[in-house]
């Protein structure tokens, strides 16, 4: 029997998570690791979902220049669960996005909800839900990108893995790239298994110099699949400017 999507995860699961640990390994490499956020009955669901649901819209990596294999995304509002995995991520978030601001001596501060800060992306034009999953199949791959369009850019966003390296692909490893001025690229794999979540850097995340805080930029994306079938989930907290015309619907930063 198949198994039920993932249930809507109460504010207080989000609370025993290790916030304090979460936001000392963001500051310091850009990323944190969640271990086991799904089970795997419940991540197979998800994956199974996102096969099958006619609430998704498809559209090839190759059109939007970002790799090999397919995008899905959620053309209007998004399902309650997924929402309210937003509203909950964000509200232990949004701190750590003030700090960052406040490190690089920006103005602006994020809103302590989700819904508020929707409003502010509304109001300036952005209405395009930034939640879709990837299916990468042999030899497909997510080229390096960042979700940054937009005035109002949110600077972490969510990962999560949906299928069981080793089983049911081999490859397809989340790559992040950090270049710091004058400096080579530094390239980090995070490694995940079924179920795993990873917070990282959505474009700028501060990097302490000797004279102090300077943003560092970081793009971020999925190695090539060599076999099998790898499905993924990739959900910003800000969203994206609702294109028009001839342009493509879902826009993503390179």
């Amino acid at each position: 029997m198949n198994a039920p999507l993932p249930r809507t995860f109460p504010a207080e699961s989000f609370d025993t998570l290790n916030w304090s640990a979460i936001g000392t390994q963001l500051d310091r490499e850009g990323y944190a690791a969640l271990r086991g956020l799904f089970d795997a009955d419940e991540a197979r669901a998800l994956a199974r979902e996102a096969v099958t649901s006619n609430a998704l819209r498809r559209v090839a990596l190759e059109s939007l220049d970002l790799g090999r294999g397919d995008l899905l995304y959620f053309d209007t509002a998004l399902p309650r669960v997924w929402a309210q995995w937003c509203t909950d991520f964000y509200r232990q978030l949004a701190p750590v996005a003030n700090r960052w601001n406040a490190m690089l001596c920006m103005p602006y501060r994020f809103p302590a909800e989700w819904k508020a800060f929707l409003e502010c992306n509304d109001r300036a034009g952005q209405t395009q839900a930034q939640l879709y999953l990837n299916r990468l199949g042999a030899d497909d791959y997510l080229a390096l990108h960042q979700r940054s369009k937009g005035e109002h850019v949110f600077p972490l966003q969510v990962v999560v893995l949906l299928s069981a390296p080793g089983r049911a692909f081999i490859g397809g490893e989340l790559v992040l790239t950090e270049q710091r001025p004058r400096m080579q690229s530094r390239p980090m794999v995070v490694p995940l298994s079924l179920g795993d979540a990873a917070i990282i850097a959505t474009a700028q995340r501060p990097f302490k110099g000797s004279s102090g805080y300077y943003p560092v930029n970081l793009r971020h994306a999925v190695s090539r699949v060599r076999s099998g079938e790898r499905i993924g989930v990739e959900l910003s907290f800000h969203d994206a400017p609702r294109a028009s015309g001839d342009e493509h619907p879902f826009i993503l930063g390179t």
